[in-house]
Order: structure tokens, then C-alpha cells, then sequence
């Protein structure tokens, strides 16, 4: 091949040149074009969610055929399009699918059931035999996607899979410092006898699988539920047609063959035995599992997937009132202020190992660590990261925005080897940089009343028009803006000390409903408030009422009566 390449070169050094600039010029020319002749409204989300569902698996969840990736923006609009309009067939639709996706992954091989965390993506429809890499991105985004599943439904078996991605992330996944690690291997060693190093080999999900015989002797009379309901067989369990290399002859990847309920009906025990007695279970083998050599860990610590992890940690401390995720979240902004943030110069940093690169973030790595900043604003009301993420805000307009067409183009254009500066159209494992910007700038023009971002969210949103007018689905992230963007503002601004039980009552109670197109702002009477209210003259009147922390729920901050009760809180939330 390569000597091919080198004859056509020396050949038709001429024509292949001619032919590399029309391909540029081409290319140019589509990072150029103004806003599409399409229209962008609600039509295009009605559009996106007729595309999803003519490619969704009804028996096994998931969207489209083997390979499956878990690609959680996604489930981020079908949950959001379900909110639009709850009672709606489209929207009941729109939400079952996600959660039953949810359910079929978390049960899946793709979900490590011993240390927790998802890996890469599933060989099979049945997300049973996966590719056993773990990458930070998916576990921060699937984290997220689950809470919204637990928001909506308030089933704790959400809540449940959302920690257990939390927990492995913070175990096995997390700097000393508080960064966040990108990944781990695939392949890890495998000994066939102890003492025995000639025997040493590399093997795929080597670390991750077990043969019955493990299992049996590690769990003794406890093996038979454990078998039953993870699908262990003596001679092995992938599905016919995913083994191709016939790597997990005899291996078992485990997958719940069977809910607590059917297992418990099976061995005519409660649901709690069961339950008890699987959890133990898991501890064995956890234990045991510790004592294999583990697969590589990439440690570079990624600003832009740091970012994404930090929202998701931030987030569970609101959905599920958690102070040590607050905190977890909070070490993490504080490592990537020190060491991937340059104050002098405003610019943020790609990635850190050993010492910082010299690498200039992208614009993904801008807009995920400023979502991950204002969730952790609204997580903390620590105003300092809503400052910090306003300027991390203004260098990304700065550096990426495209004044003429919209947009942020994926690079800065500064490096001069790189000869063309794209638009990233795609929101795919990780969502689009334009899409997550859109929604921070929704974000931010509310909280500082600020007309110019507005005015920047609608020209991003118009600058894909062409991509969302014709295959909607392939931008799941920017229709979640362009929905926020199509629906009036709404905000819930909480007057009182943060620290105050009735606060954190009135706090208890916004978390307890999903609630995708809203801010929360702490009006405590202290530079919080004071800094908030320099921009927005209605956070400034803002108070206690009759002596008690009140909520004041508003659209466009036109403000209905104030209420110091939760439940009278919830009642006005589910108007």
C-alpha cells in the first residue's frame, strides 16, 4: 500500500495536489456558509424524535445495530423532550425509551457490576460483551443521564447505578490532588499459574471476566444465586457471534440474567436475601479481582472531560443531597484553576501530566468546564465559580467564536499548522463544543442579564440550521439548547443563608423535581447576592420573608408571591 501511495506521489505529484486544494477549498468553503434556509423550531425536535425512534431497539434499548455505544446526549434530549410535554404520547414515548435503555445497560456486561463505572461500548445488541476500555467521559455523562432518570421517577435503582459510577470514579479514577484520570485500558496481564512469569500474556477484559470455577470457590454456597442471576455458565457466557477470537471461551462476562424479584422467586427467598446476599457477593469477588494486575491508567488529567466529571459530581450532590460529591467536585475546579488555568493571560489549559502541556484548550475544553463550573455554582452557591466560569466564558467568545457566521470553531486558529478551523456538527460520545456553549450562554445571559450572550446562543443554534433542518438526531445536544432557547426563562432564587435548615429545606425540595430549563440562584444577602445583583436588578429586592428563607419561583424574573414552605414549593414547581 504504502509503496502505491509513494508511486501515484511521484507519478501525479501535479493532479494530486490540484486535487488536495479543491478538497481544502471545499472544506472552507462549508465552515463559511451562513445560517441554512431551514427553520429552526419546535418542528425540529418533533423531527429528531421520529428519527430515534425509528431507530431504536424496543427489546434490547439503545438506538440503531451492533456495535452500541451508550452515547448519553441521547437519552439528554428524549428526557428533555419528554419534559416539554409529560402527558403527551410522543413525550411518555420519548422517556420510556431512555429508561428502558438505561435499565438494559445497566443490567448489560458494558456495566461493571464488581468496581462499578461503564465500559466503552457494547460488540453486541444485547450490551452484553463490551469493549472493555473505560473512558471518563462516558462515566461523567452516563452519571448525569442517570440522575435524570432518578429526578423523573424518584426509582432508586437509578440513584443506584448514578453512585456506583460516582464511587469508582472517586476510587479509581481520581487524582491524590482531586483530577480527574482519562481512562483505563482495555487489555490487562494474565497469569495462568502463579509463579509461573513464561505464562504472562496481554488478554482483553483479562481483569474484568471470571470462569465458573472462580466464582464457585470464591462464594461457596452463596454461588449458586450469584450464578443465576448474573447468567455464569461453565462454559462461559458471551453470545453467539461477539467472541469472534474466541477470547471468553470458558470466561464469563457478567450480565443480570434474571431481576432481584425473579431470582428471589426462583430460590424461594425475599427480595432483600437476595439482595443481601448478592452484595456480598460482589464484595468477594471485588476483593478478589483486586488482587489481579490491573489495566493500564491513562493519568493525563483532561480539562474539557474533568469538566464534564465535575458537573456530573455536582449535580448528584443536588439530586441526591450528598455533601462528599459536593466536595469531590469542588477539589476538581480547584485543581484545574491551579494548574490548567493561566491568570494573566485568561487561558485555559488542555491537559496536565507531570506538570501542565503546553497545549491551548479547545473550545470543548472552554465549554465543558464552564457547564461544570455553573452546576457546580448551583451545587455550592460558591460565587466565585460563577465568576470564574464568566471568565472562562468571555476568553472561549474571545478565541472561538465565529462573529460572522456563529459558532465556535474547534481550534483558535493561533497554530499555523493547522490550515483550516472547523465547527465540530456532530454531538457524538462527547457532545459538540457549539452545543454545550449554547446551553452555557442560555445560562449565563439569565444570570447576568446579558443580551449579548443571548443574542450569541441564537446565532450558534442558527449556525447548524443546515445540520438540524436535515438529520436533527446527529445533534441531540444542541436541540436540548434550542429547546431551553424556544421556552420562557425560568428561575428559582432562593433568599436566606445558605447554611440555614429552612434553606436547605426549600434547596431539598427544587432537587427533588427535574427541572432541565431552570436556574437556581442563592440570594443570601452577601457577595453572592451582592455580585448577582449588579446585572439583575430583581435579585437585589429580593429577601427573607416574615423572617424565614423564602423561594421565589419566576419567569423571567417576573416573580410569583414568595413561599417559605417546601410543600407549597412543590406545588408551584409542577405548574
Amino acid at each position: 500500500m504504502l509503496e502505491r501511495v509513494a508511486t501515484a506521489w511521484k507519478e501525479n505529484h501535479d493532479k494530486i495536489v490540484e486535487q488536495g486544494g479543491q478538497i481544502v477549498a471545499a472544506l472552507r468553503e462549508s465552515q463559511s456558509v451562513g445560517t441554512g434556509e431551514g427553520k429552526i423550531d419546535a418542528a425540529i425536535l418533533e423531527a429528531a424524535y421520529k428519527q430515534l425512534d425509528r431507530s431504536y431497539d424496543p427489546k434490547e434499548g439503545g438506538f440503531g445495530n451492533a456495535p452500541k455505544f451508550p452515547r448519553p446526549v441521547t437519552l439528554n434530549f428524549l428526557t428533555r423532550f419528554y419534559a416539554r410535554d409529560p402527558r403527551s404520547d410522543s413525550g411518555k414515548h420519548a422517556l420510556e425509551m431512555a429508561l428502558f435503555t438505561l435499565r438494559k445497560m445497566a443490567a448489560g456486561g458494558m456495566h461493571d457490576h464488581i468496581g462499578g463505572g461503564f465500559h466503552r461500548y457494547s460488540v453486541d445488541r444485547y450490551w452484553h460483551v463490551p469493549h472493555f476500555e473505560k473512558m471518563l467521559y462516558d462515566q461523567a455523562q452516563l452519571a448525569a443521564a442517570y440522575l435524570d432518570a432518578f429526578q423523573i421517577t424518584h426509582d432508586r435503582q437509578y440513584e443506584s447505578v448514578a453512585r456506583d459510577i460516582l464511587d469508582y470514579v472517586a476510587r479509581d479514577m481520581t487524582s491524590e490532588e482531586g483530577g480527574f484520570f482519562s481512562a483505563e485500558d482495555a487489555d490487562s496481564p494474565v497469569v495462568t499459574e502463579i509463579g509461573d512469569p513464561g505464562h504472562r500474556k496481554t488478554a482483553e477484559g483479562a481483569f474484568y471476566v471470571w470462569t465458573k470455577k472462580e466464582i464457585d470457590a470464591a462464594l461457596g454456597a452463596a454461588a449458586d444465586i450469584f450464578d443465576f442471576h448474573y447468567g455464569v455458565q461453565a462454559h462461559g457466557n458471551a453470545p453467539e457471534g461477539s467472541d469472534p477470537h474466541d477470547e471468553f471461551r470458558g470466561k464469563n462476562i457478567l450480565i443480570e440474567r434474571h431481576t432481584i424479584a425473579q431470582t428471589a422467586e426462583h430460590f424461594k427467598k425475599s427480595e432483600k436475601e437476595i439482595g443481601e446476599s448478592l452484595a456480598q457477593s460482589r464484595e468477594k469477588l471485588f476483593s478478589i479481582r483486586a488482587k489481579r494486575p490491573r489495566p493500564h491508567l491513562d493519568d493525563k488529567i483532561i480539562a474539557a472531560w474533568n469538566g464534564l466529571m465535575i458537573s456530573a459530581f455536582a449535580r448528584a450532590a443536588q439530586v441526591l443531597d450528598d455533601e462528599r460529591y459536593r466536595e469531590i467536585a469542588t477539589r476538581a475546579a480547584k485543581f484545574l484553576r491551579a494548574n490548567l488555568y493561566d491568570e494573566k493571560s485568561k487561558l485555559l489549559y488542555r491537559n496536565f501530566r507531570e506538570g501542565r502541556s503546553d497545549i491551548e484548550g479547545f473550545a470543548d475544553d472552554y465549554a465543558f468546564v464552564v457547564e461544570g463550573l455553573l452546576d457546580l455554582y448551583e451545587a455550592s452557591f460558591n460565587v466565585e465559580w460563577l465568576k470564574f466560569a464568566i471568565q472562562l466564558q468571555e476568553t472561549q467568545d474571545r478565541l472561538f467564536f465565529d462573529d460572522k457566521n456563529g459558532g465556535y470553531f474547534s481550534n483558535s486558529g493561533k497554530d499555523e499548522s493547522v490550515f483550516l478551523r472547523m465547527k465540530d456538527d456532530n454531538d457524538g460520545a462527547e457532545p459538540a463544543a457549539s452545543s454545550v456553549a449554547a446551553l452555557n450562554l442560555l445560562r449565563l445571559s439569565q444570570i447576568r442579564d446579558d443580551k449579548q450572550m443571548a443574542e450569541r446562543t441564537r446565532k450558534t443554534i442558527d449556525a447548524f440550521a443546515t445540520t438540524l433542518s436535515h438529520f436533527p438526531s446527529a445533534m441531540p445536544q444542541m436541540l436540548v439548547a434550542l429547546d431551553y432557547s424556544l421556552s420562557k426563562p425560568r428561575q428559582i432564587v432562593i433568599a436566606g443563608k445558605k447554611d440555614a435548615p429552612e434553606t436547605k429545606a426549600l434547596l431539598k425540595e427544587v432537587h427533588r423535581h427535574f427541572l432541565p430549563k431552570t436556574i437556581r440562584l442563592l440570594a443570601g444577602s452577601g457577595e453572592g447576592q451582592k455580585y448577582l445583583g449588579e446585572k439583575n436588578e430583581a435579585i437585589r429586592a429580593m429577601s427573607l420573608v416574615e423572617g424565614k428563607p423564602a423561594a421565589y419561583v419566576c419567569e423571567n424574573f417576573t416573580c410569583k408571591a414568595p413561599v417559605t414552605d417546601p410543600k407549597q414549593l412543590g406545588e408551584l414547581l409542577k405548574l
